[in-house]
């Protein structure tokens, strides 16, 4: 059986490639990057390189043209600053949707990544969605009602060939980052801030989050030592 990883080169999607690669095997599974018009090209260069550590075949697209209506403040043509504030404070400050949500990124993803899984004959989409990005409707298509109908609606299209797996989509980030200490995940090669400089900022929304999952665990973030 063969499997299609959704991979940013973050925490989440890494740990989501290092299940897969102990499922089925590095040379079953395909890793999926995709550029969308953010602000750096960091995470895409740490997708590289664990991709590569992994000895995975990395594939990357470019769908940038798809975002160029949406002001997030994520994106590379946004004058809007990216918040130095948690989720939580960020939700409170805005009251839902947080700004750096990409519109329906992850529907237009898992989309397209179902196209190409077909096509490379996998079985099996793995995203890492978790329940940190979910709460308070930060990021809607993060959350388990949106996994249930898009793994539906994959399911259905695709001929009952093909399906969603998001393992952590009842977990926080502290149990992702529990589970990849366990199977030896290299979170020295990962990448999470939004600024995208050569060291994590500490101030955006994933990066107080990354710290704090790793505080949890008792460690020290790697890219932090």
């Amino acid at each position: 059986m063969k499997a299609m990883v959704l991979f940013s080169g973050g925490v989440d999607s890494s740990t989501c490639l290092g299940l897969a690669i102990e499922e089925y095997g590095n040379k079953n599974i395909f890793a999926l990057s995709i550029y969308y018009g953010q602000k750096h090209k960091r995470e895409m260069r740490a997708a590289k390189e664990i991709a590569n550590y992994y000895n995975v075949e990395h594939l990357e697209l470019d769908l940038s043209k798809m975002f160029e209506y949406s002001n997030c403040s994520l994106l590379n043509h946004s004058d809007e600053a990216i918040p130095h504030k948690s989720y939580a404070d960020q939700i409170e400050d805005e009251g839902d949707i947080v700004s750096t949500y990409v519109p329906f990124r992850n529907g237009l993803f898992l989309s397209t990544a179902a196209s190409i899984a077909l096509s490379k004959e996998c079985s099996i989409i793995y995203y890492g969605a978790h329940a940190d990005d979910s709460a308070g409707n930060a990021y809607p298509d993060c959350s388990e009602e949106f996994y249930k109908y898009m793994n539906e609606a994959i399911f259905i299209g695709s001929g009952n060939k093909l399906r969603l797996e998001a393992p952590f989509v009842n977990k926080n980030k502290a149990d992702i980052v529990k589970k990849g200490i366990e199977i030896g995940v290299p979170y020295e090669l990962t990448w999470s801030c939004y600024e995208g400089e050569e060291s994590p900022c500490r101030q955006c929304g994933t990066c107080i989050d990354r710290e704090k999952a790793f505080e949890i665990n008792g460690i020290v973030d790697p890219l932090l030592r």
